[in-house]
């Protein structure tokens, strides 16, 4: 038998199988991964008796954001993931660490309830995380979303950090 991994494959709302299409599949293995937020199920096809595993995961409505000129704009993940990226480069900080934070700011971005929410919650969500990972990127961050104008600037928000 061949192992493989596959996407999940939908007709009329049942699984199918990726090899021969048949939809008699069953589940023979399932677990949370990514801290809970996926399941991961081992798969087996009734008909070719081939193994997959499929990852299955929420789909959760994110709320628009509210730019500071007024203007509306959907949520972006990988928008976020790059600011965050920018930040942290060359820092010592895991790939775990940074999909965590990103999870952290997603699940109090939904747990506002809110459909739409201004970019400031955004922005103040996100430095709350990375003044915790890592305050270089913090530092980083916070010079660009707060548009830090000189070196005094930075030294401020350098001392602030120092005082907490």
């Amino acid at each position: 038998m061949m192992a493989a991994i596959a996407a999940i494959f939908l007709r009329n709302n049942a699984l199918f199988c990726p090899f021969c299409r048949a939809d008699d599949t069953k589940v023979i293995d399932s677990r949370l991964v990514a801290e809970g937020h996926q399941v991961r199920r081992r798969r087996e096809c009734g008909a070719c008796h081939e193994r997959f595993t499929t990852f299955e995961t929420a789909e959760l409505v994110m709320p628009r954001i509210i730019k500071r000129d007024g203007s509306r704009e959907p949520y972006n993940e990988d928008k976020l993931r790059s600011g965050l990226q920018r930040s942290l480069e060359k820092r010592p900080v895991p790939t775990e660490q940074v999909e965590l934070l990103i999870s952290q700011v997603e699940s109090q971005l939904r747990a506002t309830g809110e459909r739409e929410v201004q970019s400031e919650l955004l922005g103040h969500l996100i430095m709350d995380g990375l003044v915790k990972l890592d305050k270089v990127a913090y530092v980083r961050f916070a010079s660009v979303y707060r548009s830090f104008k000189d070196i005094r600037e930075f030294g401020e928000e350098i001392a602030r950090l120092g005082d907490e």
